[in-house]
């Protein structure tokens, strides 16, 4: 009975010595170089092709389509509201040279941002995952007061002034009554009524969001030593939103600001949108503990865009609101391409370039109303969008 114990070990360790362990791919995802049986670290990892729960974190630094439209916000000179100076009411007196555009907002910037995912590896191959895209907030500003560039003004000052043809507001918004030279006693004032008429200060912001979700699955469908091919499944969600800010402020003239005399305009496109998607990818052994992967995805959304857009006083009293929603299809390309690293059995390294484009979704346009009674932003189609940046990330099987 000894004997046939003994020689049952022997016979083990040979075919234990024996076994080839070669390179080559792992099913529908990369690869793992040959290396020692045991981590070269101590960290809870698992081996080359065992099933098990994966965990990845990444770090994105991308840049999107910035989807503003170009419209003239303020411009230099003032309405005369009583014809108290040209005697003709509603005379427009100054250049009328545009003080504030939303098409002078900056360059385009990069968003910084992380992605992570968790899944399940199955002993076919086949991989179960969730994971979660958020970038952070991207904003553009631009402002204008009552001193142009170069001091250069018309000799009666009314380039000094910014004002916008915002009309159909109530009382409460009429701003300072003694707001220029020609309000006094005499004509009791008010000759440039409204915080947007006459006034000194204006800033505008944009701010872009996007955030993205997604539940699939990765299928191998064929598979080499020196490569692998694996289908790409699964539902995604994407959320863009979108928030342009324009503030007024109305000094009096003698210099003083209230709440009163100040004005907030919002207008906010959220865009959530639902959909699948389908697609392959492709990972080639590169030698050493390298490969690189391509993986092609198509998707249709149906996008649910939210538009929203207010007037406030700066006291927060008194808003004039608006409101609207629609429904789009909203087909979409991605291209992630990745290099790999395999430093150590169970543990993966990236470093990718990613692309993410959306056709035919909303943007502002005109992202402001004028009508304070009835605000009707303009919003337009936007055909191409594009996402796209860098990552870098880790991921470890356990």
């Amino acid at each position: 009975m000894r004997h046939r114990y003994i020689g049952g070990a022997v016979l083990a360790a040979v075919v234990a010595i024996a076994w080839p362990g070669g390179a080559t791919a792992q099913e529908g995802g990369g690869f793992q170089t040959p290396i020692n049986s045991e981590n070269v670290i101590p960290i809870p990892t698992g081996r080359a092709g065992e099933p098990g729960f994966y965990f990845g974190a990444e770090f994105v630094m991308l840049t999107q389509t910035r989807a503003l439209g170009n419209q003239s916000i303020g411009v230099r000179g003032f309405f005369d509201a009583q014809g108290a100076i040209t005697g003709v009411p509603g005379t427009f007196v100054g250049s009328g040279v545009d003080a504030l555009n939303t098409n002078k907002m900056g360059r385009r910037e990069f968003q910084p941002g992380f992605k992570v995912e968790i899944g399940y590896k199955f002993d076919t191959g086949t991989r179960i995952y969730a994971n979660y895209l958020q970038l952070y907030d991207a904003h553009y500003s631009a402002g204008a007061t009552q001193y142009p560039l170069g001091f250069r003004a018309r000799p009666d000052l009314a380039d000094t002034f910014l004002s916008a043809p915002v009309y159909n507001f109530n009382q409460l918004f009429n701003g300072p009554l003694q707001d220029t030279a020609f309000d006094n006693g005499t004509n009791g004032g008010g000759n440039t009524v409204g915080i947007w008429n006459a006034a000194d200060v204006m800033d505008t912001k944009f701010t872009q969001r996007y955030q993205q979700a997604e539940i699939g699955m990765r299928i191998p469908m064929y598979a080499t030593e020196m490569s692998s091919v694996y289908g790409l499944s699964g539902a995604r969600f994407a959320w863009f939103f979108e928030r342009f800010t324009w503030r007024t402020v109305d000094i009096d003239n003698s210099g003083n600001s209230t709440p009163q005399s100040a004005a907030v305009y919002t207008n906010s496109l959220s865009q959530r949108m639902y959909g699948l998607f389908v697609g392959c990818g492709h990972e080639v052994y590169l030698g050493n503990m390298f490969s690189a992967s391509l993986d092609l995805t198509a998707a249709a959304y149906m996008d649910v865009a939210k538009q929203r857009a207010k007037y406030e006083l700066g006291d927060k009293t008194t808003q004039s609101k608006f409101g609207r929603e629609s429904f789009d299809l909203v087909p979409s390309a991605t291209a992630d391409f990745n290099l790999w690293m395999y430093p150590v059995e169970g543990v993966q390294l990236k470093l990718g370039y990613s692309g993410m484009s959306f056709f035919n979704t909303r943007y502002m346009r005109e992202p402001v109303g004028y009508n304070f009674g009835n605000i009707d932003p303009n919003y337009g189609t936007k055909y191409f969008r594009l996402i796209h940046g860098f990552n870098v990330g880790i991921g470890f099987f356990f």
